[in-house]
């Protein structure tokens, strides 16, 4: 990740004052300053809504589901919106956790411990922190096609481009970049190549290779060199925005039904 953090706001509402004590105490030990304020429901969190800037809102599927619709509409209409993250217990049936889901950004299963909090905080720091992501193809209309994809998620992205391995090393080599989307097939340098060469220098960046290739012998050559995730051409919307929730820790939000 890249810049420098100031601070980060997390609402949280829930309905239980343990809960929210949990996520207290560890906002109080983090290593970066986090200001949670919180809410037990709908009308405490809509008044903070309004008179506080919010980067995170983390909601309660407990919470009754007229009052978490409320929530998500209000958050939804602050400027700039804040990114939505509902919390589940483990044991919650998947079905009312998907018709709660409709509206949010992302799930995580609900904290119950001081450990678990602070991991959904780091995951609140670095959904707020802008990641760098370089896109790799030597197609510019591939490029164009996954640049645009990854502007039009809720994710804060700062996107640049190279048209082959060689180029993108150089990059990485001075861009500290959190994801590359790297195709496999390139002049000069493969995919298999580059990416081995960027997890070499840089074992944390995030790799994701995309591949028309329909040899599952590529996909695990991808795997063993260190790839995070593997993208057959065609895809789709859906499936980067799957692939960003999981580099985030977050399940992607699904609709009931």
């Amino acid at each position: 990740m890249s810049g420098d953090l100031i601070s980060v706001r997390v609402l949280a509402v829930l309905g239980s004052a343990q809960d929210r004590e949990v996520l207290r105490q560890a906002a109080a030990a983090a290593s970066v300053l986090i200001d949670v304020v919180e809410a037990d429901g709908e009308g405490t969190a809509r008044g903070l809504l309004a008179a506080n800037e919010v980067d995170i809102v983390v909601l309660d599927s407990a919470i009754p589901p007229q009052e978490r619709a409320a929530v998500i509409k209000a958050t939804r209409s602050t400027r700039p919106s804040a990114f939505i993250i509902l919390v589940a217990a483990a044991a919650s049936n998947p079905a009312e956790i998907a018709a709660g889901a409709v509206g949010v950004d992302g799930t995580v299963v609900k904290p119950t411990n001081l450990d678990e909090a602070k991991a959904v905080l780091n995951r609140c720091v670095r959904v707020r922190l802008p990641s760098r992501v370089l896109v790799v193809d030597d197609s510019a209309t591939m490029r164009s096609i996954v640049r645009k994809i990854l502007s039009a998620t809720r994710f804060r992205l700062d996107i640049f481009e190279a048209q082959e391995g060689i180029e993108a090393l150089k990059q990485v080599r001075t861009g500290k970049f959190d994801f590359v989307f790297l195709d496999y097939n390139m002049p000069g340098l493969n995919g298999v190549e580059t990416l081995a060469e960027i997890k070499r220098q840089y074992p944390r960046v995030e790799v994701v290779m995309m591949t028309s290739a329909q040899d599952d012998a590529v996909a695990d050559r991808a795997r063993t060199a260190g790839a995070t995730a593997f993208l057959k051409k065609p895809f789709y919307p859906a499936d980067i925005e799957a692939v960003l929730h999981s580099i985030y820790g977050l399940r992607i939000p699904r609709r009931a039904g």
